[in-house]
């Protein structure tokens, strides 16, 4: 009970912390950290640098440029979130829409105190503003969310497409991949969510094929762990670290994870295409190509692995471009082959898919006969042992034969074949004779 509990809740208990420090560490208390300003006066750059570092420790990056026209054209760069410019008794704040509402908000709060503090009067002028409907800039990190998490559920899929070798597979999800990005872009230009251009296609495309080509890789390595790796990727740590709140408010930390995480990269590039004229696009085009050659170079070691193996147990199972073995992934696959005890089932607890009894030559069950099962392969799937009355039973096995085999000591061993099918459950009884000398085992297995 003490392992089952704990196989049962250690995933959901790691995703528990996860979500629990990760969402309110991002989203609490937005502050301004290593946000970059420019400012259009070296005299003026000193006074503001000095302003902003004692209202906010740490939280500006302050540099001068030549003009007004240097500081508007730096956040259209995105060299920087604000540009500000000062001219006798008027002063002018250049930002960005696009890089959320409420960077926009501090940023305006702290200039206003500041050119009241020298008699001016500001004004605040948006160089890369949003659609109407996206009035906070949030919107497209929701559009990534939609192209980034199916991704991941599409690896999960596929992981039990054992028909489907690596080359369908990777076929599936760029033609999965594409499907989403055009829907995606189709439903949020025609709710006028964002703007139309036809470059956004090709970052969803990136997005949701990075997202699965990777899952689809690090699979097999991680095994049952892989729900707690991809959610724990593409939920806890992307979804903070996206730009929900502006990346310019959140702790160093989460900046860290948004210059790496998928998700984030995506939304970066995605705001270029669509409100920079593709400023600042090729570093997050760049991270989302490598997660997919990373998970590319998984899915060639996994299966230089196999071709390993295969080597190893002869040349008459290495084939070429066979289908792959299904990885075993607690979220997709079926419950873990598992001896029951063998007793009166009650409503609500699992319900043997085999079951039998095992007796000797004069029909008195046999105590402690070991029951072993084996898949198609000849992987022991699981092993138990008879009760006091001969008994046993098991659940939480794949469908398809099966072999059963039974064992005793001074006895002859006995193998059975079954075919199990969902839902039927099947018995199969043993009788087990005293082992003779001159006849061999395998005459025993076939006679009974």
């Amino acid at each position: 009970m003490a392992r089952t509990l704990t196989e049962a809740l250690t995933i959901p208990a790691l995703l528990f912390l996860g979500l629990l420090f990760c969402f309110p560490m991002a989203f609490h208390e937005p502050q301004p950290n290593h946000a970059k300003i420019v400012i259009a006066d070296p005299a003026v750059e000193r006074k503001v640098d000095t302003a902003l570092r004692r209202q906010h420790p740490g939280g500006f990056e302050v540099a001068a440029v030549a003009g007004a026209r240097e500081a508007r054209q730096a956040v259209l760069d995105r060299g920087a979130v604000a540009g500000y410019a000062t001219r006798g008794g008027h002063a002018v704040l250049y930002v960005a829409g696009a890089n959320g509402a409420s960077l926009e908000q501090v940023l305006t709060k702290g200039f206003t105190q500041l050119a009241a503090h020298d008699h001016q009067r500001l004004t605040v002028t948006d160089v890369a503003p949003t659609v109407s409907k996206d009035g906070l800039g949030t919107t497209l990190v929701y559009f990534g969310i939609a192209w980034n998490v199916p991704g991941y559920i599409l690896a999960t899929t596929l992981l039990r497409a054992v028909t489907f070798n690596r080359r369908k597979k990777l076929m599936t999800i760029a033609g999965a991949a594409a499907l989403f990005s055009v829907v995606g872009f189709f439903v949020g230009v025609g709710l006028g969510f964002f703007p139309d251009e036809p470059s956004a296609l090709a970052i969803a495309f990136l997005l949701t094929t990075a997202v699965a080509t990777f899952s689809l890789g690090v699979a097999p390595f991680t095994k049952q762990f892989f729900p707690l790796v991809g959610l724990g990727l593409y939920i806890v740590l992307s979804v903070p670290s996206s730009g929900v709140a502006p990346v310019q408010l959140l702790p160093e930390f989460v900046q860290g994870l948004h210059a790496v995480m998928p998700l984030g990269n995506a939304v970066d590039a995605l705001k270029g295409v669509l409100y920079f004229d593709d400023a600042g696009v090729l570093e997050p085009v760049l991270v989302l190509c490598a997660w997919t050659t990373a998970g590319m170079a998984l899915l060639g070691l996994d299966a230089w692995r196999h071709h390993r193996i295969a080597v190893r147990r002869g040349p008459e199972d290495e084939q070429e471009d066979v289908p792959e073995p299904p990885v075993e992934d607690p979220s997709v696959e079926a419950p873990a082959p598992t001896a029951l005890p063998v007793h009166r089932h009650h409503f609500g607890e699992p319900l043997p898919m085999l079951e039998g009894t095992v007796h000797d030559g004069e029909q008195q069950p046999l105590r402690h006969a070991a029951v072993t099962v084996m898949d198609a392969g000849g992987r022991q799937l699981v092993r138990t042992a008879t009760n006091a009355r001969g008994e046993y039973a098991v659940t939480g096995l794949p469908e398809g034969y099966i072999s059963v085999v039974v064992s005793y000591p001074g006895r002859d061993p006995v193998v059975r074949q079954k075919l199990l099918q969902s839902g039927v459950a099947v018995r199969s009884d043993f009788t087990m004779h005293d082992r003779r000398n001159g006849v061999p085992p395998l005459a025993a297995a076939q006679r009974h």
